[in-house]
């Protein structure tokens, strides 16, 4: 097998990581991948991108914004490539996160199950459709519009 070069065009990027051009451009918009230019104004990646490209979608699988990602990224020196100890300290940050993230989403599912059961969808009882109702004491409609004509509400 050939030695991959040191610096790949936004093709070869694309082509090896399977991040498409647009995404990859995104990805630079942002912050997370850095490319030169040539004179011609062509981007030429550093090999390292790949690496970099590969825990970018690793955190996004995981559930992550990009705005996560690029936090994370930033807490490493100017523009290195993520190390797999790297990995291992951002992603005990990001346990917590994910924990209450599958918690929320059990309890989700948990609440979607009697939803279903019941049938009702109802306004006025579902946990789903209503959730938290602060208003739910002013009575059945639109509460604030109508307290707001009556001088009320906010």
């Amino acid at each position: 097998m050939p030695k991959l070069p040191d610096v790949l065009t936004i093709g070869e990027v694309a082509r090896r990581s399977g991040v498409p051009h647009t995404a990859l451009r995104f990805y630079e918009e942002r912050g997370l991948i850095f490319a030169e230019r040539t004179a011609g104004n062509q981007r030429k990646y550093a090999r390292a991108v790949l690496r970099r490209l590969a825990f970018i979608r690793t955190a996004q699988r995981v559930g992550l914004s990009l705005e996560e990602i690029h936090e994370a990224l930033a807490t490493l020196p100017e523009g290195r490539t993520p190390t797999k100890a790297d990995w291992a300290r951002l992603s005990n940050v990001w346990r917590g996160e994910l924990d209450a993230r599958i918690d929320a989403m059990q309890r989700l599912r948990d609440r979607l199950t009697a939803c279903i059961g019941c049938g009702c969808l109802s306004l006025k009882s579902c946990h789903l459709m209503n959730h938290d109702d602060v208003l739910a004491e002013l009575g059945p409609g639109a509460a604030r519009l109508k307290a707001a004509s009556e001088g009320g509400i906010n």
